[in-house]
């Protein structure tokens, strides 16, 4: 029994510890990383030994940003344009070409027709004001028993193209229909004044006539006042004052009729 006790620690016993296993296998794993390396080394190298620049080579770079927030480039677009948001943007009614400043000063140059025009202001295609107009004209109406809005929208329509054809062939440099419908309605104010005093007392007699024909000579001279100055035609205010009258006077008979 002692000789097979003896026998199985002659068999298990070797020379070969522990300290020997860390030892080996910290040595194989420095073998294969030396490996790699080289390896590594190789294939970034080019093919045939060509000499490459050391400032060619790719140089290792950092990663200096934090986890899920990535590092912001210099050289990158700016992907946060838009962060002032509606600060920078323009106030909704200028976009919509909507300047009470220019309205109420081309209401002023309508009700003094001694007042000179400004022909950069007048030669503009704003139509808030004449719709504006058109609207109290035919609501003055209404209330006055007539329902001719139609006739209203009609004769403004065929008397601004008639208008815009008369004032191409008199002027030089020519004008476009938004003005011409923007001078023609900005004048109709003195228009909705006669409909206005048509619900106060009637307008078929003497004092009527003479009311109405002294805003038909007020929205007609306030009309050919702003055509001149912004068309540079001096001296040619009565030819142009003319078909305006007549226009205003239509407009005088549907209100005093």
């Amino acid at each position: 029994m002692s000789n097979f006790e003896q026998f199985h620690v002659d068999f298990y016993q070797s020379n070969y510890t522990i300290e020997d296993q860390e030892e080996g296998f910290n040595s194989y794993g420095s073998d294969k990383n030396l490996y790699e390396s080289r390896k590594s080394q190789t294939e970034k190298q080019p093919a045939g030994g060509a000499f490459v620049p050391s400032d060619m080579l790719p140089s290792p770079q950092s990663y200096t940003g934090q986890i899920l927030q990535p590092a912001s480039s210099p050289d990158a677009p700016s992907q946060l344009g838009y962060v002032d948001g509606f600060d920078e943007e323009p106030p909704l009614l200028e976009e919509l070409g909507i300047n009470f400043e220019h309205i109420w000063q081309k209401t002023l140059t309508v009700l003094n027709p001694m007042k000179p025009a400004d022909g950069s202001i007048m030669n503009e295609t704003d139509l808030t004001g004449p719709m504006v107009f058109c609207l109290a004209l035919g609501a003055t109406l209404l209330m006055a028993g007539k329902v001719h809005f139609g006739y209203v929208y009609g004769m403004s329509a065929i008397g601004c193209l008639a208008m815009h054809a008369l004032l191409n062939l008199m002027s030089v440099s020519g004008v476009s229909h938004g003005c011409v419908a923007s001078v023609l309605g900005y004048c109709l104010l003195p228009m909705v004044i006669l409909s206005s005093s048509a619900l106060v007392f009637s307008l078929q007699g003497i004092p009527g006539t003479v009311l109405a024909l002294f805003i038909i000579g007020w929205c007609s001279l306030s009309a050919s006042k702003i055509f001149t100055s912004a068309l540079s035609m001096e001296g040619q205010q009565l030819l142009i004052a003319y078909p305006c009258a007549l226009l205003y006077g239509l407009f005088a008979l549907l209100t005093v009729f």
